[in-house]
């Protein structure tokens, strides 16, 4: 039998030597030189945020290289909590959310890390990162000593923050500071309960040693609501702002330690409707030098955006309910596809004047290819597939439930009932408390009347005849991620009104187009609807089909919906995200490269939710679209 005596040797003296290092491993505040002190030396961090939840798995090392050789010491990040847990108590750390993965490859490049775990993040992010789940409490209090949020952040802080606690950089990994909330200054509840509650959690699980900071936003309410003892408090400002007044600002509550920008604003978000956003280059690059010249740390938010796939995108909500668009880009230093950009060029610049950065070339930009057209066929109405999306049936309920009252949190859910009498004349079905969250597609007996929409069309006219079908799909288009309105429960909120009538008796069908698709089950040789020869003009809710050949490559591509109105889009099993080309300004989609294959046929599914353009045609362009207010049909 052979002696295990070396092996335990050589562990042992692994162990020690990782132990030695970790020990010899600091970083701190130096309040008396108003600065960051790492390993016992000043430093100063140059950040850029990145989030791992937007960009595919496959990308994450070439996102991160070009940060590395743009100059940056650090990196940003944010951690979804509904990312990773979309059901109460089950935890997904695997694949595109393999945090830990991702944490290793910056420490691989030579990032260091800015942890943002919440557990609110905002991020323009699905409900600001909370879990919907935490809504089957009707009156709960987010972000508050609300006793069952408070029981419910801790059940997960236990489970992430214990995993976080190896990657600190006292203990040999890459994370200098863990920032607890985000932004609370501009929340209304202003719980310094909340505060210390989750103060004690983070050092219970990360130790006394860890920096934990606040970031808030450049006002007084904000600095005072957001900020507390033994957190150390950082602003964020962009380049509309006076650095000296915002920095100022940042003493009056900090009078000693490093100055630190933990959002220097890049570039900034869409909504859908508005003008597509930008920061200019020339204000970035020179407020940027300025800041370091201050000796300041900077974090440029974002350094690259990425894509909201999926159902992913938040929401804002001040006089009217306004949802993010798919890309994310935010006119960032790299583009949503990860391409180095003139700003970050000029980033680059400014930052060779500060520190030394990596010789040798920029990565150059993902290939793109333009597949060209693909034309797709109907495979069938919402109603009509109901077996294949809801295979579980219909919930019962004499009155509308929400999605999270029937636990289905994000995406669609159809609403049944009939017409309780006869409406020959058009007749006003009414959201009379504007119950819509957050746009409802009505079809009478399969024929599609037209759409409800939260804060703007809360009634519409219908005909038909009594016992008629009345189908009424749902869009949950995001819930708000910032504010007040955070508790944003979806699907019907209260009654819907016929004319005098309350209608009652509905079916509620949750849709589970993503296991559908990923089933192969809407693809149009699998339907039971016998596609024509062409695609036929269609109004209402509407699943189409085709497939993609790539020509033996797997490159980047943007999808563009040229006619199409509104709706969703699956490129193989993945969820891309909405498409609204009529609304803007995003008209194209990004397509990932590793989302396709180079051998096998790409499946293409589409949920077009009013009308189809009669071409039936989409096409794979080299380049994206994303400023594009309306366009012509």
């Amino acid at each position: 039998m052979k002696s295990h005596v070396p092996f335990v040797l050589i562990s042992l003296f692994v162990l020690t030597v990782f132990s030695v290092l970790a020990d010899s491993r600091s970083f701190s505040i130096d309040y008396e030189n108003n600065c960051f002190q790492k390993d016992g030396k000043p430093f100063q961090y140059i950040s850029g945020s990145i989030h791992y939840s937007r960009i595919p798995r496959d990308y994450w090392k070439d996102r991160l290289l070009k940060m590395y050789m743009t100059g940056l010491n650090a990196i940003q990040v944010y951690v979804p909590w509904n990312f990773h847990e979309t059901i109460q108590g089950a935890f997904n750390f695997a694949g595109d959310r393999d945090l830990e993965y991702f944490l290793n490859l910056a420490n691989q490049t030579g990032l260091l890390v800015i942890l943002r775990p919440g557990p609110y993040i905002c991020a323009e992010w699905e409900m600001g990162g909370l879990p919907a789940w935490l809504l089957h409490k009707p009156n709960i209090i987010l972000r508050s000593a609300d006793t069952e949020y408070l029981q419910a952040v801790s059940d997960w802080l236990a489970v992430l923050l214990t995993k976080m606690k190896p990657w600190l950089y006292q203990n040999g990994g890459n994370i200098i500071s863990v920032q607890v909330e985000n932004e609370y200054g501009s929340y209304f509840a202003c719980d310094y309960n909340y505060m210390r509650h989750l103060h004690t959690l983070f050092h219970l699980f990360l130790g006394e040693d860890v920096i934990l900071f606040t970031t808030d936003g450049n006002t007084d309410k904000e600095m005072i609501c957001g900020t507390l003892e033994g957190l150390y408090a950082t602003i964020d400002f962009g380049t509309d702002t006076n650095i000296t007044t915002a920095f100022n600002r940042q003493r009056r509550f900090e009078p000693k330690g490093p100055l630190v920008n933990s959002e220097f604003y890049t570039g900034w978000l869409d909504h859908w409707g508005d003008k597509h956003a930008s920061v200019d280059t020339e204000k970035v690059s020179k407020m940027l030098g300025e800041m370091l010249v201050m000796g300041a740390s900077v974090n440029m938010y974002m350094f690259e955006g990425g894509t909201n796939f999926g159902y992913w995108n938040g929401a804002d909500y001040d006089t009217r309910f306004r949802s993010v668009v798919t890309s994310y880009d935010y006119n960032a230093p790299l583009s949503e596809a990860g391409d180095p950009t003139d700003k970050l060029l000029a980033i680059r610049d400014v930052i060779k004047t500060f520190r030394d950065i990596p010789v040798g070339p920029m990565p150059p930009a993902t290939p793109k290819l333009s597949y060209g057209f693909v034309t797709l066929l109907k495979v069938g109405n919402i109603s009509s597939l109901l077996d294949t999306l809801s295979p579980q049936g219909p919930v019962r309920s004499q009155y509308p439930l929400t999605f999270e009252e029937v636990k289905q949190y994000y995406g669609f859910m159809l609403y049944r009932t009939t017409l309780p009498r006869n409406v020959p004349e058009p007749t006003p079905l009414i959201s009379p408390l504007n119950g819509i969250r957050d746009r409802a597609y009505v079809s009478v007996n399969g024929v599609y009347q037209g759409f409800l929409e939260r804060d703007t069309t809360l009634v519409m006219n219908v005909t038909g005849r009594q016992g008629d079908q009345l189908d009424i799909l749902v869009e949950n288009m995001g819930r708000v991620n910032f504010g007040t309105y955070i508790n944003d429960n979806k699907g019907l909120l209260g009654n819907l009104n016929l004319g005098n009538d309350v209608l009652t008796d509905w079916l509620i069908y949750p849709l589970d187009i993503n296991t559908a698709v990923a089933s192969g089950w809407l693809q149009s040789d699998h339907s039971e609807v016998p596609p024509g020869p062409e695609l036929e003009p269609g109004d209402g809710p509407m699943i189409y089909s085709g497939t993609l050949k790539t020509k033996g490559l797997e490159w980047d591509s943007f999808l563009k919906l040229n006619g199409w109105t509104k709706g969703q889009v699956w490129v193989n099993s993945v969820n891309l995200g909405r498409y609204w080309p009529q609304r803007g300004p995003q008209q194209t989609l990004y397509v990932p490269g590793p989302f396709l294959s180079a051998t096998q046929p790409n499946n293409i599914t589409i949920l077009e939710l009013e009308r189809a353009p009669s071409h039936g045609r989409i096409l794979f362009m080299d380049r994206p679209q994303l400023d594009n207010t309306g366009q012509k049909t």
